[in-house]
């Protein structure tokens, strides 16, 4: 099995079956979990020297940082049914979760100094823009982009791709340190089925190939993009959704598109 694609696990103590801090994915900035919950579970954490993402991918949750209540948060059924509702925690905080209910919480992380409050990411705050054109369509949500003021170094954003269609296509790169040409973002994929079974691919390579996997990814898994481009199709009749966290040095998101593949527009 490929070390980029990582399934989920069944649930621990705390109920995550996702736990990828940088250490385990061998690289610097970002950090992803998948909370599981039933209802009435409680988990507390620090969040360190690392800013915190709470995104409700589905069920409804009671939110709190420092003591203070952020209320119950979270409306969907799925992460198919609409834009979400996410939490903000910043570093050298206590946050505490407390499910109303079976919930599932990705725990989106980087490294941050402070300096900006906790604060709730309402669905009507997130962005939504259609890309693309023809099989490559797809709906984008921005949760924390990088215009957002709201974060140091997170982004977040979750992706709708139907059935049939390509997505993070043509492929693109954001492994260079060279902004405003290119920025280096680390980054993860969590993809969701909307059948809950089924498959998509993902393809992770470099121009010279010494990194060159293609994957099979069902529902639930995680897929790490050390570098190099990273296209995903969703077959027909699979709708995909995914959440992407990146970070780096810089909290651009500028890149580089595959050369065989600049006859094409990105949108």
């Amino acid at each position: 099995m490929s070390d980029l694609l990582r399934h989920p696990t069944s649930p621990d103590a705390e109920g995550a079956i996702h736990r990828i801090s940088p250490q385990a994915a061998g690289w610097t900035y970002v950090g992803f979990d998948v909370l599981r919950l039933t209802g009435g579970a409680r988990v507390a954490r620090q969040t360190g020297d690392r800013e915190v993402c709470l995104v409700l991918v589905s069920g409804r949750a009671a939110l709190s940082v420092n003591g203070q209540d952020f209320g119950t948060l979270g409306e969907r059924a799925d992460p198919f049914s609409g834009k979400p509702w996410s939490l903000y925690v910043p570093p050298h905080a206590r946050y505490e979760i407390t499910a109303a209910g079976d919930c599932e919480i990705g725990v989106c992380s980087a490294p941050a100094k402070g300096g900006r409050p906790a604060r709730v990411i309402a669905p009507d705050e997130v962005g939504e823009e259609t890309r693309g054109k023809g099989t490559n369509t797809r709906h984008v949500r921005n949760i924390l982009p990088d215009a957002s003021p709201h974060a140091e170094s997170l982004l977040v954003v979750e992706v709708i791709t139907p059935g049939g269609h390509w997505s993070s296509y043509p492929p693109h790169k954001h492994d260079v340190d060279d902004p405003p040409r290119e920025t280096l973002l680390e980054e993860t994929y969590y993809h969701r089925l909307a059948r809950g079974a089924g498959f998509a691919v993902q393809r992770v390579y470099t121009d010279d190939r010494s990194l060159d996997e293609t994957m099979a990814v069902g529902d639930r898994d995680v897929v790490l993009v050390p570098r190099g481009y990273h296209p995903v199709g969703a077959p027909h009749g699979f709708d995909l959704y995914y959440l992407n966290v990146m970070a780096g040095p810089v909290r651009q998101w500028r890149f580089t598109m595959a050369p065989d593949h600049a006859f094409l527009q990105f949108a």
